[in-house]
């Protein structure tokens, strides 16, 4: 096999260990040089040294959960081309398993141009990553207190959440402080809610008669403080998003033209994927990255599997979203697609080709810099005239 880097070098990564190996090809003869190092600054610098001195020009590691960042942040000081393998796609033949080999393997992969490297953005892109994945996460939690305290307050037998929509909105958070401060009168409750609730006072009324005792307040007022922390810390991480958006300000009002995405979730898609669209081929080679495309999986002319790759998946949940919401909008082409493929092939594969098609149109979009330009709901009617 074709050798295409004489002197690479493949590192196994760990919590606190990297094995290094450095493959040499000379002559027509191969040999290699192996060493261990820490994952302390000091050791990971004298690993970029020791790695200057042996001549290596190309070097591969595994993405192993967040420990080969500290190492590829001190790599990419110096005049290597570092290469970011998927532990999946590396993976050795089974047995004989230690560190030095592994690294030995990655080497050789890296030797024969053998690894397919997978995408690491520059700086800035990377905190957003950070700052919007943080507060996704944050998000999540505040979801599950706002669940905990209806959970308590069905323990209380107070149905709040079948009058109101929204259990923390304006009437519902006022009868929950009414009910940690001590307020058990159903009139006084209900008197509490907004004029324009659609539920009566006498449905009020008899959803806010219960038993509530001092343990259920001490668990909501728990609950209800826990989910003010947590909006101050979106506020924060918002304020701090919104000061590091100015390299990509330009494609965050590009990309929110697009129908179904707000100005949050194009920064979303900004920070996954970034504004350099010279990174994909083409548009295919975005989608089969986000895991937006079917599968191959194909034995005896038979395909046994179509179900989507992993892929990425905070982009994926982010694109799936905005594909539900562009399907409700009116007139639109990506409504008139979703009710197209629903009607044959189902409401999930109909969303998921939404978010297919939201996710090529923002490739051109940042490619190009050009507008969104919706193709209308008439489109595959005036497509198939002649069919029809």
């Amino acid at each position: 096999m074709e050798v295409l880097h004489a002197h690479c070098a493949g590192l196994d990564v760990h919590k606190d260990s990297v094995v290094a190996c450095v493959r040499h090809m000379a002559g027509g003869k191969v040999t290699t040089v192996v060493k261990t190092f820490k994952t302390t600054t000091q050791e990971l610098m004298a690993l970029s040294d020791w790695l200057s001195v042996e001549g290596a020009t190309h070097i591969a590691m595994e993405a192993t959960g967040v420990y080969w960042k500290p190492v590829w942040h001190i790599l990419s000081d110096g005049e290597f081309e570092l290469i970011l393998a998927n532990a999946a796609h590396v993976k050795n033949v089974p047995g004989r398993k230690t560190d030095v080999n592994d690294a030995t393997w990655l080497a050789d992969l890296m030797a024969h141009g053998l690894i397919r490297a997978s995408f690491v953005p520059d700086e800035p892109t990377q905190q957003m990553r950070d700052l919007l994945r943080t507060r996704k996460q944050i998000v999540r939690e505040r979801s599950a207190h706002i669940q905990r305290i209806q959970k308590t307050l069905e323990d209380a037998n107070i149905k709040l959440d079948s009058v109101v929509t929204d259990i923390l909105g304006l009437s519902g958070r006022r009868i929950i402080e009414a009910l940690i401060a001590g307020q058990t009168m159903p009139q006084a409750l209900a008197s509490l809610a907004h004029r324009r609730i659609h539920a009566s006072t006498d449905e009020l009324e008899a959803s806010l008669r219960g038993r509530v005792t001092a343990h259920h307040r001490f668990l909501l007022k728990l609950h209800l403080d826990q989910i003010d922390a947590f909006d101050a810390a979106i506020a924060s991480i918002d304020k701090e998003v919104d000061g590091q958006a100015e390299p990509f300000r330009a494609a965050i009002e590009l990309l929110s033209t697009i129908p179904g995405i707000s100005r949050l979730a194009a920064q979303v898609l900004v920070s996954e994927i970034g504004i350099d669209m010279s990174r994909f081929e083409t548009a295919g080679h975005l989608i089969s990255w986000a895991g937006l495309c079917p599968r191959n999986d194909e034995s005896a002319g038979k395909r046994r599997s179509t179900r989507m790759k992993k892929g990425a998946p905070w982009l994926k949940t982010t694109l799936i979203q905005c594909a539900w919401a562009a399907s409700r909008k009116k007139n639109s082409y990506l409504q008139a697609q979703y009710l197209r493929i629903r009607s044959r092939r189902g409401s999930k594969k109909a969303t998921c080709a939404v978010a297919a098609s939201i996710l090529t149109a923002a490739y051109h979009m940042l490619k190009n810099g050009a507008f969104y330009e919706d193709l209308g709901a008439n489109h595959f009617d005036n497509r198939a005239k002649g069919r029809q």
